[in-house]
C-alpha cells in the first residue's frame, strides 16, 4: 500500500504538533470530540429528511473508550461518516480555516506562543501532540464500503479499505511512550479524562458515553457492622448536554444561576445580579454574565486573570477571553457562546475578528444597564457591590485618558456633607438649589477631616452639599469628567467657590489693596514656601487656609510621593487669609508696628494652614517654640 505525503502546510503544522512545543496537550480530546459531534450533526441534519436514516435524535452518541494494554484510545460517533475522497480531504489537508496564516507566521520566525494550541483549537492534527500512531475507521452513511486511514506522523499516510459495521468514524489514538518530561500515560486513566470532558465538552450536544469503574456494597453486607464493597463497571454520560446560557430565562430559576456561578467562578457569595441575554442576527450570541457580590481575593493583584469562558457551539475555547471584557468592568464572570465566531489558531486573528468586538460592545452596554438597575432598584444590594469595587470603577473611569468616563459616571458613588450617604452625580444634581452653580467637591483621607474644612462652613451656610472624596484615585476623578450634565465640578479647596456677588468681590478687592502692606510682608517672610498670599472670603470664622494653586492637588502631591519617594512633585501653595478674623487685624498691627513679632506670626499660620492641609511642617521644632513664646 502506497504512502502518500501530506500537504505542505499539514506537514508543517504537523511537525509542530510531533515536537510537542506546546503545553495544552489536553486539547486533543476537546477537538477530536467536536469533530465527532460535527459527523453527527451532518447526520441528524439530513434525518430530518431522509427517513432511511433510521435514527432519532437521542439515538445518536459518541462513544469514549480505553485500551490499557495497547496505550489508545478511541472515540467513535454515529455520525455521517466518510469516504475515501473525504478522508483524503478532511486528513490530508489542513480543515481548519487560518491555519494557513498560522503556518506563514512561524516560518516568519516569530517566536511560538505556547498558549495558542491550549487557546485555539486546530481539528484533527492535535492527536498527533499525545499519540505517535493515528488511525480513523470510518463509513460514510449510504455507502457499504468503509476505509482505514493511518499515519504515524508527518512523514504521510495510507488510506486502504476495511469492514465496519455501522456507520460512523472511529478514532484511534495510540499513546506515546512516557518521558522523563512528559506522562502521556495520565491520558489512559478514567478520571482524567472524566475531567477534560467536564472542562472542555461538557456542553457537547449529544451524549459522550465511557465505560468508568465504581464501588458498591456487596448485596447481603450492608446491614453489617462492616459493610464489604465491590468494584463494577457501567456505561455513563459524562456530560450535561446543555448549557445553562442555551435555556430560556423562564427555564432558569435564580437558586440555578446561583448554583452554577458558585460551582464554575468559585465563589461562596450569590452574585448581585444576573444577566442572561440572547441575540440573534448578523452575529449571533447568547451569554450569562454574573455581578460578583464581592472582590475575590486576588482581584487587585496582578495574578488575576480578567475574561469571559468563550464556547463556540457549546465546545469551551478560551477559560479566560479578556476581549470580551472592557478593563473597567474586568469583575464581571460568565460565558459567551457563539457559532458564529472565526475562530482560528492564532490568537491575534481573534483579538481582531470584527464579531469578538461587536460582541464585546453589546456586553459593556448590558453590564452597565445591569448595575444602573441595581443602582436604582436595589441600592442597599449596589452599595455592597460598590464596598468592594468602587476602587476598580473609579480607575475604569480613569484607565486610557477617561475613553470610558462616559460609561462609568453614571456608576459612581460619593459620601454627601449634606445628606449623610452614599449618593450618584445623578442624585447630587437633581437635589442641587437652582442657583447653585457648581458641583463642589473636597478631596483627602478621611469624612471627618473634609467636614473640618473652613470652606465647608461657608457652602453649608449656603445650603449647599459636598462630595467627600476620600480614596487616592478620586483626585483623578474630576479632572477626567470636568462635567456631569451641565454642571462643572470645583474643588472646595482649589478655586474660587463662585459664591461672591459683583459687590462682595468688589469689598475683597478694596480690602486686598488695603492689606497690600501687610500681603506683601508675608510674602516676603515666607519666601518660596508659598506661591500666592490672597484674602479669601471663603473662610467662615477661620482665620487662614492653605490650598492648592491650579493644577495638582495636595493629595496627588501625597499619591506620587508614595509611588515614588525622591520624586520632586509638589502642588503650588496658596495661602488665604480671613480679612475679617480678628487674628488678621492684629498681624496688620504687628507689620506696622514690630515687623519681627509678625514675622513670628506669619511663620504661626503658615504652620497652622499646613497642619489643618494635612501637609508637613518645615521644622515643628520652631513653630512649637514660637507657640511658646508667644504663651
Amino acid at each position: 500500500m502506497a504512502k502518500k505525503q501530506f500537504q505542505a502546510e499539514s506537514k508543517r503544522l504537523l511537525d509542530l504538533m510531533i515536537n510537542s512545543i506546546y503545553t495544552h496537550q489536553e486539547i486533543f480530546l476537546r477537538e477530536i470530540i467536536s469533530n465527532a459531534s460535527d459527523a453527527i450533526d451532518k447526520l441528524a441534519y439530513q434525518a430530518l429528511t431522509d427517513e432511511n436514516v433510521g435514527l432519532n435524535r437521542s439515538d445518536f452518541a459518541i462513544e469514549l473508550s480505553v485500551d490499557e494494554a495497547n496505550r489508545s484510545i478511541m472515540v467513535r460517533d454515529n455520525g455521517i461518516g466518510m469516504d475515501q475522497d473525504e478522508m483524503e480531504k478532511n486528513l490530508g489537508t489542513i480543515c481548519r480555516s487560518g491555519s494557513l496564516q498560522f503556518k506563514q507566521e512561524m516560518d516568519k520566525g516569530k517566536d511560538a506562543d505556547v498558549d495558542i494550541i491550549g487557546q485555539f483549537g486546530v481539528g484533527f492534527y492535535s492527536a498527533f501532540m499525545v499519540a505517535d500512531t493515528v488511525t480513523v475507521i470510518s463509513r460514510k452513511y449510504g455507502s457499504d464500503e468503509a476505509y482505514m486511514w493511518t499515519s504515524s506522523g508527518a512523514d504521510g499516510y495510507t488510506i486502504a479499505k476495511c469492514t465496519k459495521k455501522n456507520v460512523g468514524t472511529d478514532v484511534i489514538m495510540k499513546l506515546k511512550a512516557d518521558t522523563e518530561d512528559e506522562n502521556y500515560s495520565r491520558f489512559l486513566q478514567s478520571w482524567e479524562l472524566q475531567n477534560l470532558i467536564h472542562k472542555y465538552s461538557d456542553y457537547i450536544r449529544y451524549p459522550i458515553k465511557m465505560e468508568v469503574e465504581k464501588t458498591r456494597v456487596k448485596e447481603g453486607t450492608a446491614d453489617s457492622e462492616k459493610p464489604e464493597y465491590e468494584s463494577y463497571k457501567e456505561i455513563e454520560t459524562l456530560n450535561s448536554m446543555v448549557p445553562i446560557w442555551q435555556k430560556a430565562k423562564k427555564d432558569v430559576t435564580e437558586e440555578e444561576y446561583n448554583e452554577f456561578y458558585k460551582e464554575h467562578f468559585f465563589d461562596f457569595e450569590d452574585p448581585v445580579a444576573v444577566i442572561h441575554t440572547s441575540v440573534e442576527g448578523a452575529v449571533s450570541y447568547k451569554a450569562l454574565l454574573y455581578i460578583p457580590a464581592k472582590a475575590p481575593y486576588d482581584f487587585y493583584t496582578k495574578e488575576f486573570k480578567k475574561g469571559l469562558q468563550l464556547y463556540s457551539s457549546g465546545v469551551m475555547i478560551m477559560e479566560n477571553c479578556a476581549d470580551l471584557l472592557p478593563d473597567c468592568f474586568r469583575f464581571v464572570r460568565g460565558v459567551v457562546d457563539s457559532q458564529d465566531l472565526s475562530l482560528n489558531i492564532s490568537r491575534e486573528m481573534l483579538q481582531h475578528d470584527r464579531q469578538l468586538k461587536f460582541i464585546a460592545q453589546n456586553l459593556e452596554k448590558k453590564i452597565k444597564a445591569e448595575l444602573q438597575k441595581l443602582m436604582e432598584n436595589d441600592r442597599e444590594k449596589y452599595e455592597k457591590f460598590y464596598a468592594g469595587f468602587a476602587t476598580q470603577l473609579k480607575y475604569g473611569t480613569l484607565n486610557d485618558y477617561g475613553a470610558k468616563k462616559e460609561t462609568m459616571q453614571d456608576l459612581l458613588l460619593y459620601w454627601s456633607s449634606k445628606e449623610e450617604k452614599l449618593v450618584s452625580f445623578k442624585d447630587y444634581t437633581a437635589a442641587m438649589p437652582e442657583e447653585q452653580k457648581y458641583i463642589y467637591y473636597a478631596s483627602g483621607e478621611t469624612r471627618e477631616r473634609l467636614a473640618q474644612l473652613p470652606q465647608m462652613e461657608t457652602l453649608k451656610a449656603k445650603g449647599y452639599d459636598v462630595l467627600f472624596m476620600t480614596e487616592e484615585v478620586d483626585g483623578f476623578i474630576p479632572q477626567t469628567l470636568m462635567k456631569y450634565g451641565e454642571k462643572e465640578f470645583r474643588s472646595v479647596t482649589q478655586e474660587d467657590l463662585g459664591l461672591a456677588s459683583d459687590e462682595e468681590k468688589k469689598c475683597t478687592e478694596e480690602k486686598t489693596e488695603k492689606a497690600k502692606q501687610t500681603i506683601d510682608f508675608i510674602k516676603e517672610t515666607l519666601g518660596e514656601r508659598v506661591k500666592e498670599v490672597r484674602l479669601s472670603s471663603n473662610l467662615g470664622s477661620h482665620p487662614v487656609c492653605m490650598v492648592p494653586a491650579e493644577g495638582m492637588t495636595f493629595e496627588m502631591e501625597k499619591y506620587f510621593k508614595r509611588l515614588n519617594p525622591d520624586a520632586d512633585m509638589k502642588a503650588n501653595r496658596v495661602l488665604e487669609l480671613n480679612p475679617d478674623h480678628a487674628v488678621f487685624g492684629k498681624l496688620q498691627i504687628a507689620v506696622a508696628q514690630d515687623q519681627g513679632k509678625a514675622a513670628k506670626l506669619v511663620k504661626i499660620l503658615h504652620a497652622q494652614a499646613l497642619l489643618m492641609a494635612d501637609l508637613p511642617i518645615e521644622n515643628a521644632a520652631e513653630y512649637t517654640d514660637l507657640i511658646y513664646e508667644l504663651l
